[in-house]
Order: C-alpha cells, then sequence, then structure tokens
C-alpha cells in the first residue's frame, strides 16, 4: 500500500511541468521550472510558499499554520496527521502550482 507522502508525491509530479528533486533539510521538492511550489517533509509536513496575504487568508481559515521555523515569511506549514488531511494537502500544492503556473506565463508573454 503507498503511503501518504507516495499518494502526494504521486499527484503534484504527475501536473504539467512538475519536477520532483531532494529537498535540502530532508524531504522531497516539488518545481516548476526553478521555482519551488512546496515540499514535503516525510509524511508529517508539508511546506509551501505563498505571498503574505494569501499566507494570511490560508492560516486564518485554518487550511495552514505560519512555516513552523519562518513564521514571519510568506511560508506555510501544514501538519498531516492521517489520510484525510491528503486532499487539503494536495489542494494547497494546487493553488502554489497554479500561482507559479501564472508566474511563468507572464514572463514568457514579456520575454
Amino acid at each position: 500500500m503507498e503511503d501518504i507522502a507516495g499518494r502526494i508525491e504521486r499527484e503534484v509530479a504527475s501536473w504539467d511541468g512538475v519536477t520532483t528533486h531532494p529537498h535540502r533539510f530532508g524531504g522531497i521538492e516539488f518545481r516548476l521550472g526553478r521555482r519551488e511550489i512546496g515540499h514535503l517533509h516525510g509524511e508529517r509536513w508539508a511546506d509551501l510558499p505563498f505571498q503574505k496575504g494569501i499566507r494570511d487568508m490560508l492560516v486564518e481559515t485554518g487550511r495552514a499554520q505560519p512555516h513552523h521555523v519562518l513564521p514571519e515569511t510568506g511560508w506555510v506549514s501544514r501538519q498531516i496527521r492521517s489520510d484525510e488531511d491528503v486532499a487539503e494537502v494536495i489542494e494547497l500544492f494546487r493553488l502554489s502550482y497554479e500561482r507559479a503556473r501564472v508566474a511563468q506565463n507572464v514572463r514568457e508573454s514579456r520575454g
């Protein structure tokens, strides 16, 4: 049976343009081009970058918490406690991915 991290990795890595890499502090990192869309620390934590306003909204609505090491930044952390958290973590990665796609398209249109 596939573990939690494996299920998240399989889904996120299947999205167009997403690549996986070892994360410098352990775990697996997901990128779109050179931009990191987030990473997993084993099966228990996901960390994702957002603009501060989006980060504040995610924290306020309970979808994530301030980053466990860098709480004053736009990064968020999401603890993965059970299988029920997997869908929400994937949705957070999807939000980060969609934002990265928009930024990529803007850069390419200016290029």
